[in-house]
């Protein structure tokens, strides 16, 4: 680490070769009103929905308010940071390139995020709440849970800022997970458990390794064949210059860029905007389960589809289930063990049936998620995420002895628990959007400059440029629509790289060291960040 720190770009104190060239075409007011125009709109809608939300929720004391507060400061804090560094990769190439000026491009890049976050489905927002240990999950509202939350989210905010201030281009979706790990090995420690890494989904934690490690080898590579593909079959020549002065491209080129960026931008919502909603719902959970433990924007039809699926589910594992099992007093804890260890032992099927059964009586005894006593909504959700995540492993594992029909009925209940359990309010969204969009005007230029003068050697060229952010779109879809996170930062850092070593434009290598440095880095130290802040945490709490 200390060569990292003694090798990297130095922070940008005097002007870049783009703070040369560059003059905005556009009034920084012009930026600054359509910003304020944005924001102060898009508080009013969160405002307004969070007011909806609590206004039947009666709670003893303002503390659970506070702390909802802070930890959505931290939590959005977060996404403030991924901007500089994510959302600054989107606009890089058509910022350095002239294509847009920098305020219209960051302003463009926030919207197209904030688009992108709200027609994300959250699959990728849930793979990221799989790595966490599944007893910290069940416990959120608990001092361990709040602990869990805040340390992960402190530990990545602090890493993104460090590694930002060296204008190095490092992965959000790294820190985040390498936070995750690190509060998951720590919570084992401090249980005076037998083995320290049992509270990390290590299959689930290894799935998300190989995406972070493939993707900015296939990013470099496709960017590599996809430019040289562009100047056997594209004969522009203008098309392969650098920018000269502030002059903006010519049009077919400038929009080719501006599509270019747009993608990135959206996609990059779509995906990276996920990682804090998780969290985010995990906060909301925990403070206030009355309003968000289960979904109220179920209809009287799902209710009905989900009494059906669960009296099918039953009937099936029923037929699985050890007629001499002994259960326990409680199934939750049977199903939370079996999650643990992934060992399924005599009272594992009887436990998954109870629960199932429990959870179909609660929903058909009220006849609504929001009409479930305040007091059981917690309970319910819990039940229903142990259960989900029973099915999941089971499935994925191979266990239960389960035929192919089977599986689909029990998949189909696992769908209607998760649309009651796993689902991000409108607001959440516009949230992240917003906090996203803003980091990126504050913290855009470090990343911009890193990515436009100092992965090549040679300046970045337009088709360069395209070439980089059309693998970067394109890789951030993919990963996105097999619910995967992916680092925005590594796949187009990379993919710029690929263009370099196709043109022949040589590449600098100190940069490219620094580049992986923090990559490899990025995961231990923010394991081990978070795993000191959660057990300062505990510690400060007297557990």
């Amino acid at each position: 680490m200390a060569d990292l720190a003694t090798t990297a770009p130095a922070p940008v104190t005097g002007p870049s070769l783009l703070d040369k060239k560059m003059k905005s075409r556009m009034p920084s007011w012009v930026s600054g009103v359509i910003v304020l125009v944005a924001l102060i709109g898009g508080l009013g809608y969160i405002g307004f929905h969070v007011a909806g939300d609590l206004g039947n929720v009666t709670l003893g004391s303002t503390w659970p308010y506070v702390l909802l507060g802070i930890a959505l400061f931290i939590a959005l804090g977060f996404e403030f940071v991924n901007g500089f560094h994510d959302t600054a990769n989107a606009v890089a190439t058509v910022i350095y390139t002239h294509a847009l000026d920098a305020n219209i491009a960051v302003v463009w890049s926030g919207l197209c995020n904030l688009v992108g976050v709200l027609t994300s489905a959250g699959a990728v927002a849930f793979t990221i709440i799989t790595l966490l240990p599944v007893e910290l999950i069940l416990k959120v509202s608990s001092g361990a849970g709040f602990a869990m939350v805040f340390a992960l989210l402190l530990a990545a905010i602090l890493w993104n800022l460090g590694t930002w201030w060296l204008g190095l281009p490092a992965s959000s979706t790294h820190t985040m997970t390498g936070s995750i790990i690190g509060v998951g090995v720590a919570n084992q420690l401090m249980a005076n458990s037998a083995d320290g890494t049992s509270g990390v989904d290590w299959e689930q934690a290894t799935k998300v390794f190989k995406v972070l490690l493939v993707s900015p080898l296939f990013g470099f590579g496709l960017a590599f064949l996809l430019f040289l593909l562009s100047k056997i079959t594209i004969k522009y020549p203008a098309l392969y210059e650098s920018p000269k002065d502030d002059t903006p491209p010519p049009f077919p080129i400038r929009i080719l860029l501006i599509i270019t960026c747009t993608l990135v931008s959206f996609f990059h919502g779509s995906n990276d905007g996920q990682k804090g909603m998780g969290l985010i719902m995990l906060i909301l959970i925990g403070t206030v389960p009355t309003a968000y433990a289960l979904n109220h924007a179920v209809s009287p039809h799902d209710i009905q589809d989900f009494i059906a699926a669960s009296e099918q589910a039953v009937s099936i594992i029923d037929r699985h289930v050890d007629k001499g099992a002994m259960l326990g007093s409680d199934p939750r804890e049977e199903l939370t063990i079996y999650l643990q260890t992934k060992k399924v032992h005599p009272a594992t099927m009887t436990a998954l049936r109870e629960l199932i059964r429990d959870t179909e009586g609660a929903v058909k005894a009220y006849g609504d998620y929001k009409a479930v006593p305040a007091s059981m909504q917690s309970n319910v959700r819990n039940d229903m995420y142990v259960t989900s995540e029973t099915l999941r492993v089971m499935a994925k594992n191979k266990q239960g002895g389960f035929t192919k029909d089977d599986l689909a009925a029990l998949n189909n209940y696992k769908a209607k628990v998760d649309k009651a359990t796993k689902f991000i309010p409108s607001w959440v969204k516009v949230a992240v959007a917003l906090a996203l969009g803003l980091g990126t005007m504050v913290g855009w230029k470090r990343i911009v400059v890193t990515v436009g003068e100092k992965i090549g050697k040679e300046h970045l060229t337009y088709a360069q440029g395209a070439a980089a952010e059309v693998v970067a779109a394109a890789t951030i879809y993919a990963a996105d629509t097999l619910g995967l996170p992916v680092s925005t930062t590594h796949v187009l850092s990379s993919g710029v790289a690929g263009t370099m070593a196709a043109n022949k434009s040589g590449l600098q290598l100190s940069t490219i060291r620094n580049i992986a440095a923090a990559w490899v880095f990025t995961l231990p130290a923010a394991a081990l960040l978070s795993g000191l802040l959660y057990a300062a945490f505990r510690l400060m709490q007297g557990n």
